[in-house]
């Protein structure tokens, strides 16, 4: 008797692919979504200068490019989509958020404060605690228009990814902030590269969604790149209002889901003096021929269905977990692969972000509050251990109070000044505001000046009006007072704090602590 033919079960229809993972401009199209100032974002410009200033060249499909593409569409979600129900690039019942080994922050934490006052600790030269939702943004923003951000190794596929990444701009105007004693810090634009590097661990679920988020930085460095020469001058005393009043008197707003809410609200206050909305010509990819934030899928990779490049998912006797098949989908498969858009998985348990009883994100800082102090600001630790390094000002050149001898803390003597200017070969003194760990930052104040140094806005022809604005007078894109500066005169790459108790940081931070033109202000409107 002839054997039956046996038939073979029907292969698997393979997953199909998230759109945020095949494109890192996926969240842009969603529809039906509250966004932060009333409409997308325009990110063609950040998205520009990281293809033309980018280090890696990930093959289309592998896991670099994939890990790229979800914490671009993360950070999108992240600074423009202020209702958690709209996020779909996370797990919501087990995302967090931790900087530095810290407590873990929730999303609602990160919604509230801003980005930037999520992942910045308190330092000399800015502080979450002295920077409201608004005025943090105006400080990086008007410093520097586009911070772009690139995947340089993933060490490991899912479910738990790690990788190395890097964030660089230029900085076009001067950085002007509030630090942890609320004095105003101005730091002097230098022109030259800002780019600071990282390491992130990230679970994700069977979808490739962020659930627990782990990074590790230096948060100072950025600064030190900022400001290479440190602060020279530490204040120029003028006393109008009390210490406690200064930063009380605009009163801020610290809650941008609430500030969002008012922008996507008609009837809302805010909206009655607000700008026109800018509308700046779309920057084109010179790959695809489209706008470089337009959604665009990827082709795959020419790779073999057993390695992806660049972090090799993990293989095992055990069957592939669904994240990992999805991986090896987007990798294999290329443009064949089905690209699908998941929904939120948002269960409503956080339906009201804003709520004055949602209290969830202030745990995160009563727990920081109950940390010794080095834990809670790694800068004055760095100070501190310096300090037993010898590695502070020596008593030969401070004063009793710890200043440099060359400069005093009086206008009236602001012609003692340290000027680099007339004087190529002295060293610059060092103050006690000045980060005790240094490094080698004479390159950033030369690039500028050099013709190897390719500015990210020029070279590949992104310089628009946000650029021409920026790169104007200091007293053009900072409309506020400037005594400390008119006095001391610091030059590229030199800082100054002008003291927490001045009429001039009350009206700087009055000014900065405003939104009421964010319809009219483009710069805001791009982030990464």
């Amino acid at each position: 008797m002839a054997s039956a033919d046996v038939q073979q079960p029907p292969a698997e229809p393979a997953p199909g692919v998230p759109d945020y993972l095949a494109s890192p401009n996926a969240v842009f199209d969603d529809e039906g979504v509250q966004w932060r100032y009333g409409r997308a974002p325009d990110y063609s410009k950040t998205r520009k200068v990281w293809e033309d200033g980018r280090k890696m060249h990930h093959e289309a499909g592998s896991l670099p490019q994939l890990v790229e593409n979800l914490v671009k569409n993360w950070e999108v979600e992240a600074s423009f989509k202020p209702r958690l129900q709209d996020w779909r690039t996370i797990d919501h019942k087990n995302y967090t958020f931790a900087i530095n080994g810290g407590p873990p922050q929730t999303a609602e934490h990160m919604l509230k404060v801003g980005t930037y006052n999520a992942i910045i600790a308190p330092n000399e030269y800015y502080s979450p605690e002295n920077s409201d939702f608004a005025s943090s943004h105006k400080t990086f923003k008007r410093m520097m228009p586009t911070f772009a951000w690139e995947v340089l190794e993933v060490y490991s596929g899912p479910p738990k990814v790690a990788f190395k990444w890097r964030h660089w701009g230029v900085m076009k105007n001067d950085y002007v902030g509030f630090n942890d004693n609320g004095d105003k810090v101005t730091a002097k634009a230098h022109g030259g590269p800002i780019d600071i590097e990282g390491v992130t661990v990230a679970s994700v679920d069977d979808a490739v969604r962020l659930q627990s988020v782990e990074t590790w930085f230096d948060p100072l460095e950025m600064f030190r790149q900022i400001a290479p020469k440190g602060i020279v001058n530490k204040e120029v005393m003028n006393r109008k209002v009390a210490m406690e009043d200064a930063l009380d008197a605009a009163q801020p707003n610290m809650d941008g889901v609430k500030i969002a809410q008012g922008y996507n609200d008609p009837s809302s206050e805010l909206l009655k003096d607000v700008k026109p909305a800018v509308e700046l010509p779309k920057h084109v990819s010179s790959s695809t021929g489209k706008a470089a934030d337009a959604f665009v899928p990827h082709q795959g990779a020419v790779v073999d269905s057993t390695t992806v490049e660049s972090g090799d998912v993990d293989k095992t006797d055990d069957a592939p977990t669904p994240a990992q098949q999805l991986v090896e989908t987007a990798a294999v498969q290329g443009a064949d692969a089905e690209i699908i858009r998941p929904e939120t998985n948002f269960e409503g348990k956080h339906s009201d972000t804003s709520s004055d009883t949602d209290k969830s994100w202030e745990k995160v800082e009563e727990q920081d509050s109950s940390l010794p102090d080095d834990a809670v600001n790694p800068a004055a630790a760095a100070t501190l251990h310096a300090d037993d390094l010898g590695t502070n000002p020596t008593p030969s050149t401070t004063n009793d109070e710890g200043y440099p001898l060359d400069n005093s803390t009086d206008a009236s003597s602001a012609d003692n000044a340290f000027d680099s200017s007339t004087d190529s070969t002295a060293v610059l003194p060092n103050s006690i505001y000045s980060s005790a760990v240094t490094g080698h930052y004479s390159p950033i104040l030369a690039a500028s000046s050099v013709s190897s140094f390719v500015d990210d806005s020029r070279a590949p022809g992104t310089f628009d009006t946000v650029d021409e604005h920026l790169e104007s007078s200091a007293k053009e894109v900072h409309p506020f007072p400037s005594t400390a500066e008119e006095a001391v005169h610091p030059g590229p790459g030199e800082a100054v704090v002008a003291p927490a108790g001045s009429e001039e940081v009350r009206l700087t931070h009055e000014e900065m602590s405003s939104l009421d033109s964010a319809g009219g202000c483009p710069f805001l409107m791009i982030r990464e």
